[in-house]
């Protein structure tokens, strides 16, 4: 089984199944092929994540493909620059971009078709054309501005110097050329061949500060995952720099407290979460950075006496603020396949915001990602910018086990959302009962800062009344703040696979 955001990128994996790929083989099909159909969200230029169960081993398995900062990126320059803030487009938000590494090395070590079968789909759809979606339209003319301003955007990603319609065949040569020439030559040509050569000059055209020595020494590095256990389920996220102990720590602090008898769509449910995510996010934004230059451990975040510390720091009938972090000592898409052997993989690569920086490299059509955004220029912040740096990530592929058996991956786009829905899928599974779809489909919170909470619509009046009487202020939120997520679970008894595919978005999940 395969599920994605996008019809084609999932029968692309699926194919790969039938062909008698596994799991893996088949999760970067469908990457592959989402960073074409898909250019907005992901592809080359940009980073991605992944756990993976093996059956053969089993045991869980985490890579992370992440790019750093240039070598010569340093607070100063920022400062000399007048950077009020890490730029949020533009070349100075360009970290090595560590996709395609992560490809070579996930096949490598699990995969059982060399990268240039995988790829087949993804250089089909860029030769070929394929019809553009109509949400993936939508947020192509978002871009639209920022698109004519860079020359290679303009060259590769539009079509007489407008985005593409809904149903319009968009097709994209150079990017076919590249992936081409990545499925003949390797993950090589992209990081010290020619590529990487064409990525500098382009930086250099506009002043950035990457060199050929930041691409020949970028590392994929398999990493351990960060777990807890949650009313029996042990949940999975990948290590700093990512922030996926978020949703571990939500967890932990909602198992003090009997959500199942509160009721889903609850006011009282609803009120818990968002407080608790107030809580871990206050953490996030105190500790989050590159894992070696993290000053504490992420364990002791969640340990038991400091989660009874941070429970007693909400009230039950009133909304909080912010919450300051309790001291302690010292657009994207999501993948989700699974096959016959038992494997099961969670993946997730992205761009970071829709086009990344907005800038693009004009020969090879790599639209680059602007992750570098994210860096603080505090200097007292463990995730101040400086040299051959990971900054902080949002992506965050989560896997639940079972008595030690897989149970279900799961994943979405959305940025800081991410730990949020998470939480809330992983609740609609564990305590409402859930099917994986109900749990995906149902109507979901997204709290932004302060009182300020979105809601979707379809949460009950009465718990809404009740959310605003403790002092939330609900705001309706335009329906991408709310993410997009896909999943697969594995049925303990039966060990039939079941898809479930986010309403929100145009995916789908598909198996044999």
């Amino acid at each position: 089984m395969v599920v994605s955001s996008q019809p084609l990128a999932t029968l692309a994996g699926v194919r790969v199944l039938m062909e008698g790929g596994n799991a893996i083989d088949a999760a970067l099909s469908t990457a592959a092929v989402l960073g074409v159909v898909e250019p907005s969200s992901l592809g080359i230029g940009g980073d991605a994540f992944a756990l993976f169960y093996s059956a053969k081993d089993k045991a869980l398995k985490a890579l992370d493909a992440s790019g750093r900062s240039p070598y010569a990126a340093s607070l100063d320059f920022c400062r000399k620059s007048g950077f009020k803030g890490m730029p949020q487009r533009g070349i100075h938000s360009v970290t090595v971009p560590g996709a395609v590494h992560g490809w070579s090395m996930l096949l490598s070590a699990y995969g059982t078709m060399p990268l240039g079968k995988v790829l087949q789909g993804a250089i089909q759809y860029s030769e070929e054309g394929f019809p553009v979606a109509e949400l993936t339209a939508e947020s192509w003319h978002e871009s639209e501005a920022s698109l004519k301003d860079d020359e290679g955007a303009a060259i590769n990603y539009l079509v007489n110097g407008r985005a593409p319609k809904a149903g319009e065949i968009f097709k994209n040569p150079h990017m076919a050329k590249t992936l081409r020439r990545i499925a003949t030559e390797g993950a090589d040509v992209f990081y010290k061949g020619d590529i990487a050569e064409k990525i500098v000059r382009c930086s250099e055209k506009k002043r950035g500060l990457f060199a050929l020595k930041d691409f020949a020494d970028h590392r994929s590095d398999w990493v351990e995952s960060v777990t807890a256990n949650y009313r029996g389920y042990d949940i999975y996220e990948l290590p700093p720099a990512t922030h996926g102990f978020v949703t571990l720590e939500m967890l932990k602090i909602l198992e003090g407290f009997d959500v199942k008898a509160m009721g889903a769509q609850s006011a009282d449910a609803l009120h818990l979460m968002i407080e608790a995510k107030k809580l871990a996010f206050a953490d996030r934004d105190r500790y989050l950075a590159d894992r070696d230059h993290m000053k504490v451990r992420v364990s002791d975040l969640f340990a038991p006496k400091r989660v009874e510390a941070l429970r007693s720091r909400f009230r039950s009938d009133q909304a909080a603020g912010e919450f300051e972090a309790v001291p302690l000592a010292a657009d994207t898409e999501y993948v989700a396949a699974a096959d016959s052997e038992g494997n099961l993989v969670s993946f997730i690569q992205s761009n970071f915001m829709g086009f990344g920086s907005g800038v693009v490299e004009p020969e090879t059509g790599i639209v680059l990602q602007n992750r570098g955004h994210l860096f603080s220029i505090d200097e007292n912040h463990p995730n101040c910018i400086g040299p051959h740096k990971r900054c902080v990530h949002t992506l965050m592929p989560g896997m639940i086990l079972k008595d030690g058996k897989p149970f279900a991956a799961l994943g979405l786009k959305g940025g800081h959302v991410q730990p949020q829905v998470q939480v809330q899928i992983i609740t609609n599974l564990i305590d409402f009962g859930m099917t994986i779809q109900e749990a995906i489909a149902a109507p979901r919170f997204n709290h932004t800062e302060g009182v300020k909470v979105g809601l979707e619509s379809s949460i009950p009046e009465a718990t809404v009344q009740e959310l605003k009487r403790r002092g939330h202020q609900v705001v309706s939120g335009n329906p991408e703040s709310f993410g997009g997520a896909h999943a697969i679970m594995i049925q303990p008894e039966s060990g039939a696979f079941v898809g479930g595919s986010d309403p929100r978005k145009g995916g789908c999940a598909l198996g044999f």
